[in-house]
């Protein structure tokens, strides 16, 4: 069975990707497939199990593997495709779209930057209230955009007062992107983490 979750609800897609797979599975990045690779990959077995597990990100942006999909319908294993962005327009979503479930995962759109900037300025003095505060509205949240939003005002301050607190600061929220970008570690226990150690950076 294949699935496509598309969206920028990233924690809501993350969250049912779990709810079907679990913990173990098989992470595939679509841009780096070639064609001759979805044979193996949609109707081969593994060593362990006749029907596998697997979630492939962004093969919408690999257009010559993309267009294959439809060829692969029939595959014993299950399947999620966890789309950034999915072109409607494209005559593969269109042959697609009454075949397989396809999901959209959105964000709200009146995210309150006030709330997120309000958040930052408390971890500057309290973690431990800036993370009571996060998590009662990280249900509603994009963990990446909230970082990008303390990013914004973190740099302001460094702007503003160029000490070294500031500058500290700067270099932990650099890391905490590596880390969200390169981790399984859910994003925001990454970001709670970063909110208790700012008082003290």
């Amino acid at each position: 069975m294949i699935r496509i979750f598309y969206g920028d609800d990233r924690i809501k897609i993350e969250r049912e990707i779990k709810k079907i797979f679990g913990a173990d599975y098989e992470v595939l990045e679509g841009v780096e497939l070639e064609a001759t690779d979805l044979p193996s990959i949609f109707l081969g077995g593994s060593l362990f199990a006749d029907e596998r597990k697997i979630l492939i990100k962004d093969m919408g942006e690999n257009k010559e593997v993309f267009t294959k999909l439809p060829e692969y319908l029939n595959t014993p294993h299950e399947v999620i495709l966890f789309e950034t962005k999915l072109d409607k327009r494209s005559a593969t979503y269109k042959s697609l779209k009454d075949q397989v479930k396809i999901q959209e995962f959105k964000m709200p759109e009146n995210v309150d930057m006030n709330l997120v900037f309000d958040i930052f300025k408390v971890a500057k003095r309290d973690g431990k209230k800036a993370v009571e505060m996060l998590e009662k509205i990280e249900t509603t949240q994009d963990p990446y955009m909230m970082v990008g939003l303390i990013a914004s005002q973190a740099t302001k301050d460094f702007e503003y007062r160029q000490g070294a607190k500031e500058k500290r600061v700067l270099a932990e929220l650099s890391k905490l992107d590596m880390k969200m970008k390169s981790t399984s570690i859910q994003p925001f226990s990454l970001l709670k983490s970063f909110l208790l150690q700012v008082s003290s950076l």
